[in-house]
């Protein structure tokens, strides 16, 4: 798919060097693909903070917390971790309350807003908003997402996070959402609203946000997907941004069923060297997440690495 690509785009992905591709949105500052924080004080930031797990199933919690923790280990950068599942009442957090500069994960929130506003003014989607919010979660399109932000501004995004409860989400000013600031806990919350009956939500709605994130695209499929088994149902979005401070962020939330489970996995990391890097770190924590959660034979798994992931390139989006 080609983009028409703004004079500033351009400057910023020559600041990039050749051959690399802007991702997501262009940030408020210069990207660069440098500026990673040292691995010896990301590894002594890690060390600090510990998984922690509660479950009413004899022994999940203390396994989860064990494997997830070995997952992370000698994994350098800040890393955030969120599960919920609601078959045995089972949670973990590590930094759910850390703030992250949102990338492309801020676009289930957009649609989440549109359709929440829509129910407000009992109306379905037209036929152009229904076209851009499939670009823009099957293909993480950006120009949709800056499409539908300038539609719905940032009152009425902020009116949905009131709602949600998602207090610790603060949107993007000028236009930049994927500068939006997002926490674990907040996407967990966003997900558990997407997932289960609610107020804010209608059915409809929820089924419609499933739907379009089980179609992502198969190159975007990485992240909280990987290890998951055949029988259980896949609905991810991923987001990825590399700036002059904290070098990559790299994110991915995914919503599960099958196997006997119903659960949510956010995992929000910055800090990479390289997004690669950072796919790594996210696939490895998943990866125990499921193994433990819907234990099956090697042979059913389902899990193809994408050694490169990519993404359309993105112009920069119009202020408001």
């Amino acid at each position: 798919m080609t983009h028409r690509i703004s004079r500033r785009a351009r400057v910023l992905a020559a600041g990039l060097g050749a051959g690399l591709v802007v991702p997501l949105v262009a940030a408020a500052a210069p990207a660069s693909a440098t500026g990673a924080t040292p691995a010896s004080a990301t590894a002594a930031a890690t060390a600090a903070a510990q998984v922690s797990c509660t479950s009413d199933k004899a022994g999940l919690a203390a396994k989860l917390q064990r494997d997830i923790t070995a997952a992370l280990a000698n994994r350098s950068g800040t890393i955030a971790v969120g599960l919920h599942d609601r078959t045995t009442n089972t949670t973990c957090t590590l930094r759910s309350s850390t703030a992250f500069d949102s990338a492309s994960v801020v676009k289930v929130t957009v649609l989440a807003t549109l359709l929440w506003d829509a129910k407000k003014h009992n109306r379905l989607l037209t036929q152009r908003e229904s076209d851009l919010a499939t670009a823009m979660i099957t293909k993480s399109d950006n120009d949709a997402t800056s499409t539908l932000w300038r539609q719905l501004g940032v009152t009425k995004v902020k009116g949905f996070l009131t709602a949600a409860g998602m207090t610790q989400t603060k949107p993007g000013a000028d236009g930049y959402w994927g500068l939006t600031q997002i926490t674990v806990r907040d996407e967990q919350k966003l997900l558990g609203l997407v997932t289960a009956k609610n107020s804010v939500l209608s059915d409809n709605s929820r089924a419609y946000i499933l739907k379009l994130m089980n179609k992502v695209i198969s190159s975007q499929r990485w992240g909280t997907p990987a290890g998951a088994p055949s029988a259980v149902s896949v609905h991810v979005k991923n987001g990825w941004l590399s700036r002059s401070t904290h070098g990559w962020r790299v994110h991915s939330v995914g919503t599960f069923n099958g196997g006997g489970h119903d659960y949510t996995i956010s995992v929000l990391t910055h800090g990479n060297s390289t997004m690669n890097y950072g796919v790594t770190t996210i696939q490895g924590v998943a990866k125990a997440i499921h193994k433990d959660l819907v234990p099956v034979t090697a042979s059913a798994q389902r899990y193809t690495p994408t050694a490169t992931p990519q993404e359309a390139f993105v112009s920069v989006p119009a202020g408001g």
